[in-house]
C-alpha cells in the first residue's frame, strides 16, 4: 500500500516540530548549568554541523571558527554531529584535554564513523586495549626506523618516481605521492611491492573511504558515506585475503622481514585485531604523509628563500656522500632545516583539523564547567593562527622553528597517550623524498590551486605541478 504524500509531509513536519521543542528544552537546560562556555546550538537535529564542516583554505581558521571565536571566545559551546559539544580553539585547553585521556576525557567518535572504522580501530578503542594495540604499532615504528631495508626502499622508490617524471612537463603531484606513500606502507606492512596490481586496487578503495569518512552519515545508495562503508568492507576483504595467504605460507620474521611477519611471531592478537591494526597503519601512513608532502611542496612553491635554504642543506649532504652512497639515519639527523620546513608545513597546512573526545566526568577548567557526557572537540589547527602564540601566523616561516618554544605552541600529531606513533617515521620518509626532489627538479604550482580543509586536507585542483629537471 502506497503511503499518501500528505501523510509523509505531516510526519516530517511533526518530527521537525518535536526536534525544535527538544532543542528549546536543551537551551533552557543549558542556561541552568553553571559556567558553561557561551555559544549557539544552531538548527534542530543538524545543529551547526554543516557550518562546522564547510570547506575552507586549510591555511586559515575558516569562517565558522573565526566568527564563533570572535563572538564567544576561543572556547565555546555548540551542537555538532548530533551531540552537545564544547569546541576548543585554545592551545592550553587542547593540551589539557589530550593529556587527560582516560582520566577526564576519552575518544568518542560518532557511531557512523565507528561503523566504518571498526570496533578494534586505534581511534575508537580506549584503556588497556588501546595500550595493547599501540604497543604493536610502536614496535613497527621502532623496527622500521632502525632498518636499513626501510631507508633503502624509501630512497629507491623515490628515485624511481623522480626518474618517471623526466619527460613530463606537468605532474599530478597529490595523486603521485599518494601512490608513493601507500606503496611504502604496503611494502613495510605486508611485503606487497609497488608492481603488484593489488596495490592500485587498495589505493582506489582508500580514496573512496576517505571521501566518505568525514561526510554527512547518510547511508543511502550513492551517498559518499554509503560508498565509504562499501570501500571499507572491500579493504577488509582484500587485506584479510593477503593476511590469510601469508599465514597459510607460515612466513616468519626472517623470510618476510615486515611488520605482519613480526606480528605473526609475537601473537597475542586475534585475526580481526591484526587486520584492524594494519588497516589503521595503512590509512595513517599513506594519507597523512602524502598530504604533508603535498603541503610542503605547495608552501615551498610560494617561498623561494625557504626552498633555496632547503636545497643548500641537501647539497651539503650530497657532497658528504661518496660514490652515491644511500642516505642513512645519520644523514636524516643532519637535516635540521628540512625538519623546520616539515613542522612549519604542518602548522600552516593542518593535516588534522580536530579530534573527537567526550567528558567522562564533570570537568572544571578555569572559569568553565564541562558536564559529564558532553562531547569536546579540541581543534588542533586553531592555535596555529593565534597571533598571541605566533608572530605573523599566516606566513610560512620555517626559521621560526629555530626558536625552542615554537614546538610547545602546536600539536600537529596530537598529544598525551594518543600522540601519533608514526610521527618520526613520516618525517624520515618526507626528508628522504625532499632530498631527491629539491636536487632534481624545479616546480611551479597553479595559481588557482590551494589546500582545502574538507575537513581532511585535499587540493582544489589536485596540486598539478609544472616541473623542470635540474641539469
Amino acid at each position: 500500500m502506497v503511503v499518501p504524500l500528505v501523510s509523509i509531509i505531516l510526519a516530517l513536519c511533526s518530527g521537525l516540530v518535536l526536534a525544535f521543542l527538544l532543542l528549546r528544552l536543551l537551551i533552557r537546560t543549558q542556561d541552568q548549568l553553571p559556567d558553561l562556555p557561551r555559544g549557539n546550538l544552531g538548527w534542530p537535529l543538524l545543529g551547526e554541523t554543516i557550518g562546522f564542516l564547510k570547506p575552507h583554505k586549510s591555511n586559515s581558521l575558516g569562517g565558522f571558527l573565526q566568527e564563533h571565536c570572535s563572538r564567544y571566545g576561543r572556547i565555546f559551546r555548540s551542537h555538532l554531529f548530533g551531540s552537545l559539544t564544547i569546541v576548543s580553539c585554545d592551545h592550553e585547553f587542547n593540551m589539557f584535554i589530550l593529556q587527560n585521556e582516560g582520566k577526564l576525557f576519552q575518544a568518542s567518535y560518532p557511531k557512523p564513523m565507528q561503523d566504518i572504522l571498526g570496533k578494534h580501530s586505534f581511534l575508537t578503542v580506549s584503556g588497556d586495549f588501546h595500550k595493547k594495540l599501540r604497543t604493536f604499532a610502536l614496535n613497527f615504528i621502532s623496527t622500521s626506523k632502525s632498518s636499513p631495508d626501510f631507508f633503502g626502499f624509501v630512497e629507491h622508490h623515490t628515485i624511481s618516481m623522480m626518474d618517471s617524471w623526466r619527460s613530463c612537463k606537468e605532474v599530478p603531484f597529490y595523486k603521485e605521492v599518494k601512490e608513493f606513500t601507500l606503496n611504502t606502507m604496503l611494502k613495510q606492512l605486508l611485503n606487497v611491492t609497488p608492481e603488484d596490481p593489488i596495490s592500485s586496487v587498495i589505493l582506489e578503495d582508500f580514496e573512496t573511504y576517505m571521501k566518505g569518512f568525514v561526510s554527512l552519515p547518510l547511508n543511502i545508495p550513492g551517498s559518499a558515506y554509503a560508498k565509504a562503508v562499501k570501500a571499507r568492507a572491500r579493504l577488509s576483504s582484500t587485506v584479510s585475503a593477503i593476511m590469510t595467504e601469508r599465514e597459510q605460507r607460515n612466513v616468519g620474521v626472517i623470510e618476510g622481514g615486515d611488520f605482519f611477519a613480526a606480528m605473526m611471531s609475537n601473537g597475542g592478537l586475534s585475526f580481526e585485531e591484526k587486520l584492524s591494526i594494519i588497516l589503521d597503519l595503512l590509512l595513517g601512513g599513506y594519507e597523512t604523509t602524502a598530504t604533508l608532502l603535498s603541503l610542503i611542496v605547495y608552501f615551498l612553491g610560494h617561498a623561494p628563500n625557504a626552498l633555496e635554504t632547503l636545497k643548500e642543506e641537501h647539497q651539503r649532504i650530497r657532497k658528504s656522500k661518496e660514490n652515491g652512497e644511500p642516505l642513512t639515519w645519520a644523514d636524516y639527523k643532519k637535516m635540521q632545516f628540512t625538519y623546520n620546513v616539515t613542522c612549519e608545513a604542518m602548522r600552516c597546512g593542518n593535516v588534522v583539523k580536530f579530534v573527537h573526545r567526550k567528558a567522562i566526568q564533570d570537568v572544571k577548567y578555569k572559569e568553565f564547567h564541562i558536564p559529564s557526557g558532553w562531547k569536546v572537540f579540541p581543534v588542533l589547527m586553531a592555535p596555529n593562527f593565534d597571533p598571541t602564540l605566533h608572530e605573523n601566523p599566516s606566513e610560512f616561516n620555517p626559521w621560526r622553528w629555530f626558536v625552542e618554544t615554537t614546538s610547545r605552541k602546536v600539536a600537529p600529531f596530537g598529544g598525551g597517550p594518543r600522540l601519533c606513533p608514526g610521527a618520526e617515521l613520516a618525517k624520515v620518509e618526507v626528508a628522504f623524498f625532499l632530498h631527491h626532489l629539491v636536487l632534481n627538479y624545479r616546480w611551479k604550482t597553479k595559481a588557482d590551486d590551494y589546500p582545502l580543509a574538507h575537513p581532511y586536507v585535499l587540493f582544489r585542483r589536485g596540486l598539478v605541478l609544472e616541473i623542470e629537471p635540474i641539469r
